[in-house]
């Protein structure tokens, strides 16, 4: 039995409609009213004040504050400066999160940049097939290639998560004390900070995908 796909509309009533599979949470519009107010209320939060405190400070009622912190009305450009220096911020600071911005990497077949990565041997070939624009995590996918002049070596050893896609030829790939047999169109997901790499190259040459995900420190 399929699962039922809904959506909600402006009005918050659901109808038929499609979405990821994946359980990421939703991310709503927000109006330029709504981001501002979300912005004051979080730097209201981060100095530890109340909205009357906040409200006496930049000289308005707490009322017109909770209708600010809520998107419900649209300040003047002279509230918000007395906002952000009751707040010790830059009025920018309010607008920034609005204007950002939400990019895409695309790279041609063929395209990828053609790197040197760390523990790289002889015979394993990486292109990079893009890169991440967050701030918290940085994503790197490769599509690596084994030659028949590659090698075994399972000491790969890095932080974050990693997971490998098969795409073509065979090998027997080691994670910490496990060997897994990695056939086209199978799978591995795991722990990078153990041990890890190709074991036994049974069939060259190859070919497979691989997202490695770590923090942005």
């Amino acid at each position: 039995m399929e699962p039922r796909v809904t959506k909600s509309d402006k009005s918050g009533s659901i109808e038929d409609g499609f979405e990821t599979g994946s359980g990421a949470p939703r991310t709503a519009e927000r109006t330029l009213e709504e981001a501002i107010g979300a912005q004051i209320r979080q730097h209201r939060k981060r100095l530890d004040i109340t909205g009357g405190e906040l409200a006496t400070a930049a000289g308005l009622s707490t009322g017109m504050l909770s209708k600010i912190e809520n998107g419900q009305i649209s300040p003047s450009l002279s509230t918000l400066q007395s906002l952000a220096r009751a707040l010790n911020q830059p009025l920018s600071t309010f607008f920034t999160p609005y204007e950002e911005r939400h990019d895409c990497s695309f790279v041609k077949a063929g395209r990828g940049v053609n790197i040197e990565r760390r523990g790289t041997k002889a015979g394993h070939h990486y292109q990079l097939l893009g890169h991440s624009l967050g701030k918290d995590i940085v994503v790197e996918p490769f599509l690596i290639q084994l030659s028949e002049e590659a090698r075994p070596y399972t000491s790969f050893q890095h932080a974050g998560v990693e997971l490998i896609y098969m795409l073509t030829g065979k090998v027997l790939y080691r994670h910490a004390d496990r060997s897994y047999l990695l056939e086209p169109g199978d799978t591995l997901f795991f722990d990078a900070a153990a041990p890890h790499g190709p074991e036994e190259l049974t069939e060259l040459p190859m070919t497979y995908l691989s997202i490695i995900i770590y923090p942005n420190d």
